[in-house]
């Protein structure tokens, strides 16, 4: 069993330069302690400039922008650009690539690993999509994000480490308030890796995206000194996903 930990992760590095400032902000001057990175988008290469020293994992994407990998066939394409509609129908093949072409951009682009891995849109609750990542991340010896127990075990059963508990979601109201986030920090599970799944940032500048200006609420709650007292109160260690590389 993984020790005790709360790993407080913002997802969308590099999706756009707004948000990406907002993430580093939360993580240099809030209580964030690990992100994930989009390596496919145009702002990508000044984020890992940007975001040198901090825990960043993969934000595997499967929705927006090019493939990375030569292997991705046209057919799961839209004018030349990958296609969240069609993720459903990929083979693991096909995925295991694409991630494992990622996780190479991120590394050339950091000058380190990733930490780990999670996706955007949560595409990996597609069969297909779940088990190309899972043969990329036990390839690699990363950790995956876990959304239920459901996934938490099919990834265990690959020899995948992930996380015990999930919190998180995002939709058209801001999830994250000061007052839920306070809330939550005060009643986290008692056992084992939680991971909290945030998205603070200004809102996106470059990109269109439906959660916009909730990530500048999300921002301010991970920025508040409630939040940090709350999570010094917790007493639970905040950590990134590096917690599980060895469990």
């Amino acid at each position: 069993m993984p020790p005790r930990a709360l790993i407080i992760n913002a997802d969308d590095l590099g999706y756009d330069p707004a948000v990406t400032r907002g993430i580093l902000l939360a993580m240099r001057e809030g209580i964030v302690s690990s992100t994930t990175f989009m390596v496919n988008m145009p702002s990508s290469e000044e984020a890992a400039r940007q975001a040198q020293g901090l825990a960043v994992g993969l934000h595997l994407n499967l929705a927006r922008g090019r493939p990375v990998s030569s292997r991705f066939p046209a057919a799961h394409l839209v004018e030349g650009s990958l296609s969240e509609a069609r993720a459903g129908g990929l083979l693991p093949e096909t995925v295991e690539a694409e991630t494992l072409a990622q996780l190479d951009r991120l590394e050339a682009l950091l000058g380190r690993p990733a930490t780990h891995v999670d996706v955007h849109k949560h595409l990996h609750r597609h069969p297909g999509v779940l088990e190309g990542l899972a043969r990329a991340a036990r390839a690699r010896g990363l950790p995956v994000r876990s959304l239920d127990g459901d996934m938490r075990q099919a990834l265990g059963a690959r020899g995948v480490a992930t996380n015990t508990h999930f919190l998180g979601d995002a939709g058209a109201e801001p999830y994250w308030t000061e007052a839920r986030l306070v809330e939550a920090l005060g009643s986290l599970p008692t056992d084992g890796v939680v991971e909290l799944m945030c998205h603070p940032g200004y809102r996106p500048e470059a990109v269109q995206s439906g959660y916009s200006a909730q990530r500048e609420v999300e921002l301010l709650a991970f920025l508040s000194k409630q939040a940090r007292s709350a999570l010094a109160h917790s007493g639970v260690p905040r950590a990134d996903f590096r917690v599980l590389h060895s469990h």
